[in-house]
């Protein structure tokens, strides 16, 4: 994921034809839509609820005006976009006639989804024949659908909403004509207020009949009740038996004494427990209110303070059983006994009182039962006289009222107005609201850009390959050694693909040469504590550029005077022999299996001092060469006729024979392809060269497009001031372009040593590599 602007820039580079693409086929096809979609157009009525209409008809609200309330509002809203509101506009403006509403008056233009559809549903054998959709339907059916299907459209085209917070409601009407739009938006406004007039008429007249039926019946009622009271005054002598006022009297006179009891009750009861309380509680003479009111209590208290002084007094100057002591506490005793003995009496009148508190609150209860019981019996005629009244007048209330209704009615059916007017009518729109041109490509090319960017960082998430040293490090937790660039060049004939060894001996100061130099460094100063001679160099899976490399990297040490032998151990390619140009009789199997003397399988490179043992072309794979104690002695011979010999080795993922070389020899590097290889691979190729304790140099980054590598978050990169080291110009020949190094004063001069070379150097070059070579 990127991190900074310099990330993401170079994930934009990378990632360019994928966001573009997306882009462009966002973009593209909301310009398709929009470009092909028909103009609409939208006009708009607005109808404003008479929140001060006034009632007509009061009796239960049976023709009240609207209460303007949000619950109603949205009510009357979804009354304006109801089905048969629309309905009737619909019927009243033939919409059945118009193509736009009737899709069956359209003319049928096939597109190009449709042709589709019809090639593959033929193809997998489907019916591609048209079906009518009125098949088995009577002229009322078909009709009714049509109907049906012209009022949905017209509820898609009508919108309806109330303005804010206010009363206003607007009425909005799509069409793909404008004159449609204003039409039906002022066709809706119209038809809802006729709608509210309906109704109220309606309600008049159900009301007006509800009355003059209901007046009639009271009419009757009230005669019955007013007869049924006559006849019970007479039946029951009501004139003259009347009484009992005495008896009401003296019942509320008998209550008000028993409140006033149960209050001294309640009051007497409160002083008694509250002594009881006071006394089970333990609580001194001083403690108890009652006994602080009894004069008899205090004027004993005061004695009996007196005599204790006097017995404290004597106890100082007395012995205990001085007859003075004594006679003085024997009088502090009979004080306190006198004490508690007041108390006791205080208490019993309490209790006494309660009593006859009690009795006399239960003798006016007993009384006023009696005189209720005397009331009821002298009263059951009044009572049910009075029900029969208040029926009759009951009665003839609501007939009198029903009467005066029945005639307002009757009087104000003329007054009748809706709730609603139409603020303002619908106009014909000018231009089209939709589709909005400027808008909608202003969306698709942020939708564009949104997707091209998430597909991007997708990609970059989900991004396995190996771009760069850091990523060899951090990711595969091994040693870097060098990057070699990726190098494009051709033939003297202007025609082909040079081979990166041959380029290495015409380009001594390239890019390609420093980066090889670096290498051969790394291998000389791997082990200060022991030589390293012989060396594996091996790829996870083919087409990685080790073939080449090991060419290149025994040239370049061979031409800095090491004795330096190459050996071509991919038994299945031979590309290491091909690439050199060879074609042995006698080569490396033939040798190991006897068949000809190391000196005849051993040739020299014609281009340089390397030496390299080869493959014949004979095709004779045996199944096990590194593993026979044959190759381990020819190792031990080989490393005391050369100071350094490098084998290519097949892939590590496909041929057991590499990983067999790898734990034999003194090194082994890993080569990977710059932007190719796997970090699974390569994880997978370590796992098998530990498995085969095989002793890891590093991993060498190949082919590395320098042009592109800068936007691949490579640390090495950046450093641009390099670059003035390995600029290469060209100059036309004869049949095509010759590369050579743009510093004149170095031609000819002796090629300098790998380990004078700083690795940095060989990281950078301006060099634009553009093609893979072989392996």
């Amino acid at each position: 994921m990127p991190t900074d602007l310099k990330s993401l820039l170079g994930t934009v580079y990378r990632r360019f034809w994928l966001i573009a693409i997306s882009f462009l086929t966002v973009f593209l096809l909301v310009a398709y839509v929009t470009f092909t979609t028909t103009p609409t157009y939208k006009s708009t009525a607005v109808v404003q609820l008479d929140t001060e209409q006034q009632n007509v008809i009061d009796l239960g609200s049976v023709l009240s005006g609207l209460v303007a309330s949000t619950a109603v509002i949205d009510t009357e809203v979804m009354v304006m976009q109801s089905k048969s509101l629309l309905t009737k506009v619909a019927d009243k403006q033939k919409l059945t006639e118009d193509p736009e509403f009737n899709w069956t008056l359209r003319e049928e233009k096939p597109g190009m989804l449709d042709g589709l559809s019809r090639q593959i549903k033929s193809l997998f054998g489907m019916n591609t024949d048209k079906k009518d959709p009125f098949a088995g339907m009577s002229v009322d059916e078909r009709n009714s659908s049509i109907e049906d299907s012209v009022v949905g459209a017209l509820m898609k085209k009508v919108s309806v909403g109330r303005v804010g917070t206010t009363y206003l409601i607007s009425v909005t009407v799509t069409s793909e004509s404008p004159e449609t739009a204003a039409r039906l938006a002022n066709a809706v406004a119209d038809q809802y207020r006729v709608q509210q007039m309906e109704t109220k008429l309606d309600a008049t007249r159900r009301a007006t009949e509800w009355l003059t039926d209901r007046t009639s019946a009271l009419k009757s009622e009230v005669e019955e009740k007013e007869n049924r009271v006559a006849k019970f005054i007479a039946d029951n002598d009501m004139e003259t038996a009347m009484g009992g006022t005495i008896t009401e009297q003296n019942i509320s006179y008998l209550t008000t004494q028993k409140t006033q009891a149960e209050v001294e009750l309640n009051r007497a009861r409160s002083r008694y427990d509250s002594l009881q309380r006071q006394l089970a509680s333990g609580a001194g003479v001083d403690g108890i209110s009652e006994v602080l009111e009894s004069q008899l209590i205090t004027n004993l208290k005061q004695q009996l303070s007196s005599v204790r002084s006097r017995v404290e007094d004597l106890k100082t100057r007395l012995g205990p059983q001085h007859p003075e002591l004594i006679g003085a506490m024997a009088e502090q005793d009979d004080i306190e006994r006198q004490i508690q003995a007041e108390m006791q009496r205080i208490a019993n009148n309490l209790e006494n009182e309660v009593k006859v508190k009690r009795d006399q609150v239960n003798r006016l209860q007993g009384q006023i039962n009696q005189a209720g019981s005397k009331l009821r019996g002298n009263n059951l005629a009044n009572v049910r006289l009075r029900e029969l009244q208040r029926d009759a007048e009951t009665s003839r209330v609501l007939y009198e009222e029903f009467i005066s209704r029945s005639k307002e009615t009757r009087e104000q059916s003329d007054l009748i107005e809706p709730d609603a007017v139409i603020l303002s009518s619908a106009s014909v729109p000018h231009s089209p609201s939709a589709p909005r041109t400027k808008l909608n490509l202003l969306i698709g090319a942020v939708l564009g850009g949104i997707l091209g960017a998430g597909l991007a960082l997708l990609a970059e998430m989900f991004d396995m390959k190996i771009s760069s040293s850091e990523d060899i490090e951090k990711k595969l937790g091994v040693n870097a050694i060098g990057t070699v660039p990726l190098i494009k060049t051709s033939n003297a004939l202007g025609f082909g693909q040079m081979n990166p060894a041959d380029y290495l001996i015409e380009n001594p100061l390239s890019a390609f040469a420093e980066s090889v130099r670096y290498l051969r460094a790394a291998i000389a100063f791997s082990d200060l504590d022991s030589e390293t001679k012989t060396v594996a160099i091996t790829s996870s899976l083919p087409d990685e550029g080790k073939t080449s490399l090991t060419l290149a990297l025994g040239r370049m040490s061979a031409m800095s005077g090491a004795r330096t032998l190459v050996i071509d151990g991919d038994f299945r390619r031979r590309q290491l022999t091909e690439a050199a140009g060879l074609k042995p009789e006698i080569g490396f199997i033939e040798y190991l299996f006897g068949a000809g003397q190391l000196s005849d399988a051993i040739t020299k490179d014609p281009k340089s001092m390397l030496d390299i043992l080869p493959l014949s072309l004979t095709g004779h794979t045996p199944h096990d060469v590194f593993g026979t104690r044959a190759f381990d002695d020819l190792l031990v011979r080989l490393r005391s006729m050369y100071d350094l010999i490098l084998i290519d080795t097949g892939p590590l993922l496909l041929m057991a024979e590499a990983r067999v070389v790898a734990g034999k020899t003194d090194k082994a590097i890993l080569v990977v392809r710059w932007r190719h290889t796997n970090r699974s691979a390569a994880r997978q190729s370590l796992g098998l060269l530990k498995s085969f304790k095989a002793d890891l140099l590093g991993v060498t980054l190949n082919m590395v497009n320098l042009n592109r590598r800068r936007h691949y978050r490579d640390p090495g990169a950046g450093y641009d001031a390099y670059r003035k080291y390995y600029q290469i110009e060209t100059k036309p020949s004869l049949f095509g372009f010759k590369w050579k190094s743009a510093s004149k004063k170095n031609e000819g001069s002796v090629r300098p040593k790998a380990i004078q070379t700083p690795p940095s150097l060989a990281e950078h070059s301006s060099e634009t590599p553009e093609k893979v070579d072989v392996d």
